[in-house]
């Protein structure tokens, strides 16, 4: 459902929004998920009236506090999937940019619907994990009383664990944006669809 769609990218920038002032960020991805839950709902409470009041402030504290901890330019490789080859690092950046932006922009103000950080719930790991991929599971408690299971990606980097991905009910983002975007790459060239990103004229389904 859209509605549980849009409250996981809500989630995916809970957890991805604390700790950009370390260099290198050494704690493990399940310890980066419950550290972030419990410092941005936190934030949250005590700053509520005033994101309400002025929502571009809170699109600000996301931005500052989200991308450190998302791969992005790896992301974007993995949306972008062939249509990518021969992309230069620079209008690689600028597409990463782009996308972010319509992440923040999208689901800056949903966070405002979260009251507690006892709605996310992280689940014990399982499976094979590591360094190139490591899974952390959560589940969201919907306002009917369901849950909605939801994972991130993770793999380590240089500057430590940054999540590149998540999967709602088992559709990744990755995926869903590559198959509305990389096509239009193809046939328009990255620089057009950026430009179109940038400027809103693209829109993204959920």
């Amino acid at each position: 459902m859209k509605t549980i769609r849009i409250a996981s990218v809500i989630s995916f920038i809970l957890l991805t929004a604390v700790a950009w002032a370390h260099a290198a960020d050494e704690r493990d991805p399940v310890t980066i998920v419950q550290d972030t839950n419990s410092h941005i709902f936190q934030t949250l409470e005590n700053r509520r009236e005033e994101f309400a009041a002025d929502p571009e402030q809170l699109r600000a504290v996301v931005r500052e506090d989200l991308l450190p901890l998302i791969d992005l330019r790896y992301s974007a490789r993995l949306i972008l999937g062939k249509a990518g080859r021969g992309v230069s690092p620079e209008q690689l950046e600028a597409f990463s940019e782009a996308m972010s932006s319509v992440l923040i922009n999208r689901y800056a103000d949903g966070l405002l619907q979260f009251r507690s950080d006892e709605q996310v719930e992280v689940l014990p790991m399982k499976g094979k994990n590591n360094e190139k991929l490591t899974r952390v599971r959560t589940r969201i408690r919907l306002e009917n009383g369901g849950f909605a299971p939801v994972d991130y990606a993770f793999r380590m980097t240089e500057e430590g664990w940054k999540a590149f991905d998540v999967t709602v009910e088992g559709i990744s983002y990755v995926i869903t944006f590559r198959n509305q975007i990389a096509p239009r790459v193809e046939t328009e060239g990255i620089d057009k669809v950026t430009a179109d990103i940038t400027a809103g004229n693209v829109r993204i389904d959920d």
